[in-house]
């Protein structure tokens, strides 16, 4: 499969727990990077950052930057469930973020007079609930229940959409949740860090099981996904592997070197954005992106923890 060797990538949000890791990603392999976000993070691989509320910026003020930077990759890493300032938002903010915001980058990278690719992350909480021990591949049904997983799906479509009409080069990658170096703080990864930190973990851990990807296996997923022109629709990106929660809180734990003790689950019922199991099927990926996942949970969450 042809491979497309990018020179400049937009990375909007890239502050972000995902957008972070991608800017590094990026950077690593010689990539000129913009990174696009609110305000600028300590530590950020970048070689340019640039100050832009996305949820308010106009189309032709994101379409103007893209040009300036002779950009010929954007991902679209934002989230409004990923954002530094909290994960409860109204559904007018839900859809301003995740819905409005992917319909001015569209219109911004239409607007380009040379070709563009577009990577934009979704999330699997976009299909529809599955039964236990069902694996989700992109031909599952898309009727989320949580007013989040309904915006995330709007903006995907909206890629898709224009994809399939010929107004983008765009691909969509539904990513499972996500953990390792650097978590949102108001990411269930992000509070065990800092619950970690004071010594004991008291939270509610959900009877539910989820697929967990290293984000560093994201961020390499997106570069394979840029690398192809032409590669579009839905690509489900994960470890394709489901862990129950208590596993993934005590694997945490003990890779960080405290004893199962330091656990106190304070649950009886827990709301999440998602069903009570998910596991992405990710063979796609490995046939149309020759990508599979690298770091092992285990890894992962030791260098969450070595990371704080």
């Amino acid at each position: 499969m042809a491979h497309n060797e990018f020179k400049t990538a937009v990375v909007l949000g890239g502050t972000g727990w995902v957008g972070r890791s991608l800017c590094a990603a990026l950077s690593e392999r010689g990539t000129r990077v913009v990174a696009v976000a609110r305000g600028r993070t300590e530590g950020l691989a970048c070689d340019r950052f640039v100050s832009l509320d996305l949820a308010t910026t106009p189309a032709a003020t994101t379409a103007a930057l893209l040009g300036e930077e002779s950009a010929d990759l954007v991902v679209n890493a934002t989230d409004a469930a990923n954002a530094t300032d909290g994960w409860d938002r109204t559904e007018a903010e839900l859809v301003r973020a995740n819905v409005s915001l992917v319909e001015q980058v569209l219109h911004a990278v239409r607007a380009q007079p040379r070709p563009v690719r577009l990577v934009h992350i979704g999330t699997m909480h976009e299909y529809s609930p599955v039964e236990f021990g069902t694996p989700i591949d992109e031909s599952m049904p898309c009727a989320p229940e949580s007013a989040y997983a309904r915006t995330k799906l709007a903006g995907s479509q909206a890629v898709l959409d224009a994809a399939r009409a010929g107004a983008v080069d765009g691909v969509v990658l539904r990513s499972v949740n996500v953990c390792g170096p650097h978590p949102s703080p108001a990411s269930l990864p992000g509070k065990l860090v800092a619950l970690l930190a004071e010594g004991a973990v008291r939270l509610p851990i959900a009877d539910a099981h989820r697929d967990w990807l290293d984000v560093r296996d994201l961020a390499g997923a997106v570069v394979a996904a840029g690398q192809r022109p032409g590669v579009t629709g839905v690509v489900n990106i994960g470890s394709g592997r489901a862990v129950p929660l208590r596993d993934f809180v005590h694997t945490f734990v003990r890779e960080a070197g405290f004893p199962p003790s330091v656990v106190h689950n304070t649950a009886t019922e827990v709301h999440s954005y998602g069903g009570s199991w998910l596991q992405a099927d990710i063979r796609k990926a490995a046939e149309v992106l020759d990508w599979k996942p690298r770091w092992t949970l285990r890894e992962s969450l030791k260098d969450m923890w070595a990371a704080r």
